[in-house]
């Protein structure tokens, strides 16, 4: 599989383009998965923000045409939306293919650390940074035995972190840990 580097267009970043995104959409349907928030998978990213100690974590699993987030953790569940620049932005359990950072990780099939996302101008002019404020992200692929990416696991923060070689770990592990419990679903 090759990474397509992405292509300058009205921002500073094009999302890159995701060629397995039909097959991953029907192994995720295979699994019971992308349709619906999934309770164990809220859990889990409770689970994994009280790790990292990072107020936002997902559990994405990505289709063609969005991101979905069937497990989330955030600061306050009955909160859904955050300031920026005085407007009010949902943050809810869908973006656009287009937000983030999760579809590079997809795309690279490897780990992706941004202490601060304002230090790399290929992720600098992301839509979240400047809807939703965030300014670090740590994520690592959901890779199954079928060498699927199924999605992403990840934490953000609103303030720049350094997440260091333990946040590394700890993000990875916690990928690896999810894949295995997805596939037990496997009828």
């Amino acid at each position: 599989m090759s990474y397509d580097p992405p292509r300058p267009a009205g921002r500073l970043l094009l999302t890159p383009e995701d060629r397995d995104a039909p097959a991953r959409t029907a192994r995720l349907r295979g699994l019971g998965l992308g349709e619906r928030a999934e309770p164990a998978l809220d859990a889990f990213a409770d689970l994994l923000a009280d790790r990292t100690g990072a107020p936002y974590a997902m559990v994405n699993l990505p289709c063609e045409n969005r991101q979905f987030f069937a497990g989330l953790h955030r600061p306050e569940r009955d909160v859904l939306s955050v300031d920026t620049d005085g407007t009010r932005r949902e943050v809810g359990r869908y973006l656009p293919r287009d937000h983030g950072f999760c579809p590079h990780v997809v795309a690279r099939r490897k780990a992706l650390v941004l202490d601060d996302v304002r230090d790399y101008p290929r992720f600098a002019g992301n839509p979240v940074v400047d809807e939703f404020g965030i300014r670090s992200y740590l994520g690592a692929p959901l890779i199954d035995s079928t060498q699927t990416v199924l999605g992403t696991v990840c934490v953000v923060d609103t303030e720049p972190r350094p997440w260091g070689r333990e946040g590394l770990r700890t993000i990875k592990e916690a990928a690896d840990e999810l894949a295995r419990r997805l596939e037990c679903r496997e009828p």
